[in-house]
């Protein structure tokens, strides 16, 4: 079984088409998995201890009043009002719905979700707050003994997230991404790898396979979150990878189908995809949950 997991604050409607960060991309997602007879659960909004698990509490409550000053919000990427607290909160309490129902019955995909420029400070890279770090720590509280891996497939370096796990031996961070791609400093994960501009499909499926596999042999998780980034895409106006629609697919096929092999939970959050059309990055963005779906029926 597979549990698909929305919100309709995913979508925070100040953050406009004209934007770089396409916003509206999250309820296209949900309605193109609607049209094909998807149902959804809904999670609640992360409280504010989920947070600070993973965050400043000052920090975290400068988002929650809106109280950012402007040169974070720069570095940020959007003006933090109150839906855009409001989004995040949910989308960090879908992750970790998601993380929870993958224990339980195998699988689950967060429509939101992959914020993984947030570190233990500040957000950054149009990241609020670290969905997967949220949810991680909050398993390790609730089942200490729970060993995790991070998978991040999005074509920026994990840095946020290998920051709050540095110095953590229960989660295992992976990041495989574009060196010569933003942030320009990137702190190490567990395992980096950084491919150069313009990879195409097979040097890029050849490094994922080996980066999955490492993961796996050495950390040997109870449970993978997979952040399914779709901007390694060739038309991605911020990836700087040459990426196709079918190196996206098989990519995703690739990460479910191992998990699927080691009976592995995994669960899956969308991750970067930035396009002027929001509607190419949310088909992009269906792949992964589709071939979640796939294997649920084999």
């Amino acid at each position: 079984m597979t549990a698909i997991i929305h919100h309709s604050d995913y979508d925070a409607d100040t953050v406009g088409d004209d934007h770089r960060f396409p916003m509206r991309k999250y309820s296209i997602v949900a309605d193109l998995l609607r049209e094909r007879g998807c149902t959804f659960e809904t999670p609640d909004h992360a409280s504010q201890a989920d947070l600070e698990r993973a965050h400043d509490a000052n920090y975290v409550q400068a988002v929650l009043t809106s109280r950012i000053d402007r040169k974070l919000e720069r570095k940020i990427g959007f003006e933090i009002t109150p839906a855009i607290a409001a989004r995040s909160r949910a989308s960090c309490g879908g992750t970790l719905l998601a993380a929870r129902r993958a224990l339980e019955i195998g699988s689950s995909a967060n429509l939101a979700g992959g914020s993984h420029h947030a570190g233990p400070e500040t957000g950054a890279g149009f990241c609020v707050f670290n969905d997967v770090a949220i949810a991680a720590l909050a398993l390790l509280e609730e089942k200490p003994n729970l060993k995790i891996a991070v998978l991040d497939f999005d074509v920026h370096h994990g840095d946020g997230t290998a920051l709050i796990f540095a110095r953590n031996p229960q989660v295992f961070t992976t990041s495989l991404h574009c060196q010569d791609n933003w942030p320009r400093t990137k702190p190490p994960s567990d395992l980096d790898i950084g491919l150069p501009k313009h990879t195409g499909d097979d040097q890029y499926l050849e490094a994922a396979n080996q980066a999955l596999k490492q993961t796996l042999d050495k950390a040997k998780p109870d449970l993978l979150f997979y952040n399914a980034g779709v901007d390694p895409h060739v038309e991605d106006r911020l990836g700087l990878l040459n990426i196709s629609n079918i190196g996206l697919k098989a990519r995703e096929s690739l990460v479910i189908d191992k998990c699927r092999e080691r009976g592995l939970p995994i669960t899956t959050s969308l991750g970067g995809g930035y396009q002027k059309d929001p509607a190419k990055v949310a088909e992009r963005h269906t792949w992964a949950v589709l071939a979640l779906l796939d294997q649920q029926d084999s």
